[in-house]
């Protein structure tokens, strides 16, 4: 009897170790995704900032307001000028939608007095 109880505990020992390792290899290769994610995160937020700047480059005042002043014959773009600009009490905004009616009531069918 004893030498089954040796033999099912070797056993376990076994699987538990077997287990063990291949849940070590297994967080090892999610640890090696993860480092490639976060590098591809900082890759990204690289190339980001390059846009960034290159955007904020191409849109200074003095380069827009001299290719408008190039271009003037094509697109015939006047420079801004503050009485173009509007108020805010000048804003047409949407009227408010009517509420829904939610318990209708048959007019049809009630005599003079408002009774069925």
């Amino acid at each position: 009897m004893r030498s089954i109880v040796y033999i099912l505990t070797a056993l376990a020992v076994f699987g538990l170790a077997f287990w063990a390792y291949r849940e070590n290899y297994a967080t090892q290769q999610v640890l090696k995704e993860t480092q490639q994610v976060r590098r591809d995160i900082g890759a990204a937020q690289v190339r980001l900032n390059v846009l960034r700047a290159e955007w904020a480059y191409l849109n200074r005042p003095d380069r827009l307001s001299e290719l408008a002043e190039i271009n003037f014959d094509r697109l015939g773009l006047l420079p801004l000028r503050p009485d173009q600009f509007g108020r805010i009490d000048e804003v047409g905004y949407p009227p408010e939608p009517l509420l829904p009616i939610t318990d209708p009531v048959d007019v049809s069918t009630m005599n003079a007095e408002g009774e069925p």
